[in-house]
């Protein structure tokens, strides 16, 4: 059985909650990534902030993001998925909430993150076509 923590990317950077959007537009930019988890001082997940959301939520609203804080962006309870949990629960979650991350939580600490890429990597090829149609519509 492939679990979530056989496929995840296991070194996820979180952004503080209390930082900045500047501070994460620069770490998602250094990192090369479009979403990143926001993390408490509490060690817990807190959300997903992505570029998207510091674009239409901050800049697009006429907001500032050298004062807008990411934990102010991260909305809801973050959809989640547990390390042990197996490939097929990952993708009814992915299709279920139309998430194309999930972030791999162990009890309540972030251990990585599991894309999409990551699943269709794990797939037959003759899934991947569905699995992307599914979380794309």
């Amino acid at each position: 059985m492939t679990t979530a923590r056989d496929i995840m990317t296991s070194d996820v950077e979180c952004v503080g909650e209390n930082d900045d959007l500047v501070t994460a537009a620069r770490k998602m930019r250094d990192l090369n990534v479009g979403a990143l988890p926001i993390c408490g001082e509490d060690d817990k997940l807190h959300g997903m902030l992505t570029d998207r959301d510091i674009v239409v939520k901050c800049i697009a609203e006429g907001g500032d993001p050298a004062s807008t804080k990411a934990g102010s962006l991260g909305e809801g309870k973050p959809i989640t998925i547990g390390a042990d949990d197996d490939l097929d629960e990952a993708i009814r979650t992915m299709r279920q909430y139309q998430v194309r991350r999930l972030p791999v939580i162990d009890g309540h600490r972030l251990v990585g993150m599991v894309a999409q890429a990551d699943i269709a990597k794990a797939l037959p090829p003759e899934k991947v076509g569905d699995l992307l149609e599914d979380i794309s519509s």
